[in-house]
């Protein structure tokens, strides 16, 4: 697993989670929705995992997995400790950003496997 690409993968993940949940605590129309958004972010990060890494498929698979339920996970926190989400929105919230996560590397590795 590649450790840089990893980190920053997260890192811009993460920035743009807490940026989704500071506005959505703000603004009803984006905390509305705050899955949609939240995954999307999810399968970016694992997009740019594998846009980094350049591994192999198992790599790029858990590399994305990680990447897109450690950055959902750190925005659901957020969310959770300003009272905009229900405990429960922790497991289930970040489970199905770490499948996000995953699906991002599966279409990153496809599409970098087509580039001649």
């Amino acid at each position: 697993m590649n450790r840089s690409a990893l980190v920053r993968a997260i890192l811009i993940g993460t920035v743009l989670q807490l940026a989704m949940v500071v506005a959505g605590h703000f603004v009803p129309a984006i905390a509305n929705l705050f899955a949609v958004g939240g995954m999307l972010i999810s399968l970016i990060a694992g997009l740019l995992y594998v846009r980094a890494a350049r591994g192999g498929w198992g790599d790029s698979l858990i590399g994305g997995l990680i990447a897109g339920g450690v950055c959902a996970l750190l925005g659901i926190v957020v969310s959770y400790l300003l009272k905009d989400v229900t405990a429960t929105i922790l497991l289930m919230g970040t489970a199905s950003s770490a499948v996000a996560g995953l699906i991002g590397g599966a279409i990153g590795k496809i599409v970098t496997g087509l580039r001649v």
